[in-house]
């Protein structure tokens, strides 16, 4: 798989590093090196590990300075702010995908397998912005990349599970509980495709699509609550 300069990267996340060994590192899957065997650099589960651990600390001690909110409410929002899902969407919207070392096997990959790498090589690029810039270039990245989603988050409720949520408003509203129903299942069993609808009786108020099935009926809870604009 062809790779970007890792200078264009650098660019991308407005970072100029020390030691771009770093950054070359926190983009750099397992997969890769088992078919690279000389290649110099390790994989980047160390930076990842270490990333999340600062991701966690910067969204926390930002919320906790910031809001009064009762610590279960801080919870959820930190959990919306920092989960798989999100992550890999931020990853995706500063291009880091275009610069993912991986095996022929993994670029060929684009279900939720792809999503854990994206969310990964992010955390493991706070990891390396860390290590090579200190607390505060990791905070200010973190605070220009995640904190700045959580007015939405706060807003749009996505600090609360859809399924949950579309629950709640249909019981409330109409007295009724929802029920799913797989509509389709497709694709080989690493790269599985469902789609799923969300009834109110017999009423189909909206579809969702997923790699499970929990992933299709929270995407179709997801649809539900836009199309009844609850």
């Amino acid at each position: 798989m062809a790779v970007k300069k890792i200078e264009d990267l650098e660019k991308k996340i407005k970072t100029k590093f020390k030691n771009l060994d770093l950054l070359r590192t926190a983009v750099t899957h397992r997969s890769y090196l088992n078919e690279n065997r000389s290649y110099k650099l390790d994989h980047n589960e160390r930076l990842e590990f270490l990333g999340d651990a600062v991701l966690e600390l910067v969204v926390t001690d930002h919320l906790y300075r910031n809001y009064p909110n009762p610590e279960g409410e801080l919870t959820n929002w930190r959990a919306a702010l920092v989960n798989k899902d999100m992550l890999a969407s931020v990853s995706r919207s500063l291009g880091i995908e275009g610069f993912l070392q991986m095996s022929r096997g993994e670029a060929k990959d684009t279900g939720r397998a792809r999503e854990y790498l994206l969310a990964n090589a992010f955390e493991a690029i706070i990891g390396a912005i860390y290590l090579d810039q200190g607390y505060d270039s990791a905070k200010k990245f973190i605070s220009e990349n995640i904190l700045s989603r959580l007015e939405d988050v706060i807003k749009s409720k996505l600090y609360i599970d859809p399924k949950s949520n579309f629950q709640e408003e249909a019981q409330a509203r109409v007295g009724i509980t929802p029920n799913y129903r797989v509509l389709s299942e497709s694709g080989p069993d690493h790269d599985k495709k469902f789609v799923i609808g969300v009834y109110l009786s017999d009423e189909e108020v909206a579809q969702g699509e997923g790699n499970s099935k929990q992933q299709a009926q929270r995407e179709a809870a997801k649809a539900a609550l836009e199309a009844k604009s609850w």
